[in-house]
């Protein structure tokens, strides 16, 4: 395992955009969230916002990156033709397929831990300017909770973006379909007259259910709560890679 994790690693960090990438994610998710924060005011309808899922904002929009980069890093492979050398190179394809999801995840933790911590910073220090009561501290367990959730939520992303891509095998492809499974299922229960239909689109949405996990105020309202969220989002990831490592064992590269 140690050798495809070595290769995984050489290619991932050779490419010079993915380190473009990478400060997308958080160049990305910052500006987002700071104009999030700047734009709004407390006023009788607004001062009860959840204001730290408002300041992380911005991951909603990382994603998007998040999303490119991970179906980029086999996707690109697959658009070359360069998929023939590297399962050659390394015929174990179970392995080869874990060492790109254990690198993409350890890349866009890097990225994703500074995207969130400096969105909710920003955050703290604009929403008081706004008329908000300030942020809690870091240390509120609550608080935490939503900060860590976003940075897991933005790797099972990653993660889910591989699978997909690897099923697809085609980087174009890929990027529709990633983009396709996060926000239609929303698009289409805003459109759905029923509000039970609404709810149950909701639970089964990657990004309405994982996101779900920023939130620290009307838990109750949530049709899931915040852990059992991330699950649903932990579970797509779960289900894109196992069928992912199946497919590439029953077809030709």
């Amino acid at each position: 395992m140690s050798r495809h994790l070595r290769a995984e690693w050489t290619k991932a960090t050779t490419l010079r955009g993915t380190g473009w990438m990478l400060l997308g994610i958080v160049a990305l998710a910052v500006l987002v969230s700071a104009a999030a924060t700047a734009t709004v005011t407390c006023d009788a309808v607004r001062c009860g916002q959840d204001t730290t899922k408002l300041a992380l904002m911005g991951i909603q929009a990382g994603q998007v990156v998040v999303a490119v980069l991970a179906v980029l890093s086999i996707g690109d492979e697959y658009g070359t033709g360069m998929i023939h050398t590297t399962l050659l190179a390394l015929p174990r394809r179970t392995g080869m397929l874990a060492a790109k999801a254990a690198v993409l995840s350890a890349l866009v933790l890097g990225a994703a831990i500074p995207a969130a911590l400096a969105s909710w910073l920003l955050g703290r220090l604009i929403l008081p300017a706004r008329g908000f009561p300030p942020l809690p501290p870091l240390t509120d367990p609550t608080t935490l909770r939503a900060v860590a959730g976003s940075v897991l939520y933005l790797v099972l992303v990653a993660l889910l973006s591989l699978g997909l891509a690897t099923i697809v095998r085609d980087p174009a492809a890929g990027v529709g379909t990633v983009l396709g499974v996060l926000f239609l299922l929303p698009i289409l229960g805003a459109m759905i007259p029923d509000p039970d239909w609404q709810r149950w689109v909701w639970k089964i949405s990657p990004m309405n259910a994982g996101l779900a996990i920023q939130s620290t105020r009307y838990l109750a309202e949530l049709p899931l709560t915040p852990w059992a969220g991330l699950g649903v989002a932990a579970a797509w990831a779960a289900a894109s890679l196992a069928t992912a490592t199946r497919l590439l064992h029953t077809r030709d590269a």
